[in-house]
C-alpha cells in the first residue's frame, strides 16, 4: 500500500475538509478525493461519510485515525531531522496567535527569528478563538497561560501581564474619572467580542482577593484591538485590554490608565505545543529563540 495515502487521510481527517486538507499539503483538491478513494478500496472500509456541507469519520477512521496519527506525526519529525542534521532547520513553521500577544506579534522577535533561520518559512495566523491546533495543522500556538490545555508543553514567552482600562486626558476632563468599575455604567466604553455572534467580553476585575467580572454594555464593540485602540485614542472613550498593548501611549500621555487598584497581574504569554509529537527542529529553534528573546529581550 501506498502510505503516502496515509498522510492524506490525517490531513482530511484533521481538517475536516477535503479542500482544507489539499490547500495545507500544497496539491489539489482532487489528489486528495481520489488519494483517500484509494485508501478506502485498498482497505475495503468507508472511512469517511461525505455529504455536501461536511466530512466525519466513520467509525472505522476513527479507529485508523487512531492507530496512525502518533507514528506519521512520529516519522515525519524523524525525517525531518535527518534533513536538519548536516545544516540549519528548514521547512514550513505553522504558528496561532491570539491578538492580545503583543511581545510576539509586534515585530522584532518575529524578525530576528527568520532571519537567523532563512530556511524556515514562517506562517502566523492571529486567532482569538480556542480550537485544537493539531487538528488544525498548526506546530504551536500563542495564548495566555490560563487557557491552555494541560496536555500542552507550555514556554513562557512573557513575564506576568496585566489588564488596564484606558482612556486619553481629553475624554476624561469631559465625562470624569471612574473610581471603582460600577462607574463604567456611566461611561461610554469601547469593547471586545471574538465574533460577531458571542456577547461582547466581559472586564475582568480583582479586589481583596475577591474577583469579579462586568458587562459594561460597550457603546462601540469590536473584534480587533486595532480599532479599540484608535477609537480611544481620538477620544472615543474608555477600552479594556493588556497593559503591553497601550504602553507606548501611556507612556507619552496620549491615553490615561484608571481603576489600577482593582487590576492585579496574572499569569502571561506561552508558546506551548503538544507534548505527545517529536519537536522538529524547526519547532526546538523557535522554542529557543522565545527563551533568548525573554531573557534578552527585544533586542535578541
Amino acid at each position: 500500500m501506498d502510505l503516502n495515502l496515509l498522510t492524506l487521510f490525517t490531513a482530511v481527517a484533521e481538517c475536516g475538509n477535503f479542500r482544507a486538507a489539499a490547500d495545507r499539503l500544497g496539491v489539489t483538491r482532487s489528489a486528495v478525493s481520489q488519494g483517500v478513494q484509494r485508501l478506502e478500496e485498498t482497505l475495503e472500509q468507508p472511512l469517511f461519510r461525505r455529504t455536501t456541507r461536511s466530512v466525519r469519520l466513520t467509525e472505522e477512521g476513527e479507529r485508523l485515525l487512531q492507530a496512525v496519527s502518533n507514528p506519521l506525526a512520529e516519522i515525519n519529525a524523524a525525517l525531518e531531522s535527518a534533513q536538519s542534521a548536516t545544516g540549519a532547520p528548514h521547512g514550513l513553521l505553522r504558528v496561532t496567535a491570539t491578538s492580545i500577544a503583543e511581545r510576539f506579534l509586534s515585530g522584532p522577535l518575529i524578525t530576528s527569528f527568520v532571519e537567523a533561520y532563512p530556511g524556515i518559512t514562517f506562517d502566523v495566523t492571529v486567532n482569538d478563538e480556542e480550537f485544537d491546533i493539531v487538528a488544525a495543522g498548526y506546530d504551536a500556538g500563542v495564548r495566555l497561560g490560563e487557557v491552555i490545555e494541560r496536555d500542552m508543553v507550555a514556554v513562557p514567552l512573557t513575564g506576568e501581564q496585566r489588564q488596564v482600562a484606558v482612556a486619553t486626558p481629553g475624554y476624561l476632563e469631559r465625562h470624569g474619572v471612574p473610581r471603582r468599575p460600577r462607574d463604567l455604567a456611566e461611561h461610554r466604553c469601547i469593547g471586545w467580542r471574538p465574533a460577531f455572534d458571542t456577547a461582547p467580553y466581559r472586564w475582568e476585575f480583582e479586589r481583596d482577593g475577591r474577583a469579579f467580572d462586568m458587562a459594561v454594555e460597550p457603546q462601540v464593540t469590536t473584534n480587533d484591538m486595532l480599532v479599540m485602540l484608535r477609537t480611544s485614542l481620538a477620544g472615543g472613550g474608555i477600552t479594556f485590554g493588556i497593559e503591553e498593548t497601550f504602553q507606548p501611549y501611556i507612556e507619552r500621555g496620549e491615553l490615561v490608565t484608571l481603576l489600577d487598584d482593582w487590576l492585579p497581574p496574572f499569569t502571561g504569554f506561552y508558546l506551548y505545543f503538544p507534548s505527545r509529537r517529536s519537536v522538529t527542529p524547526k519547532l526546538r529553534a523557535l522554542i529557543e529563540h522565545v527563551r533568548k528573546y525573554r531573557d534578552i529581550g527585544p533586542q535578541a
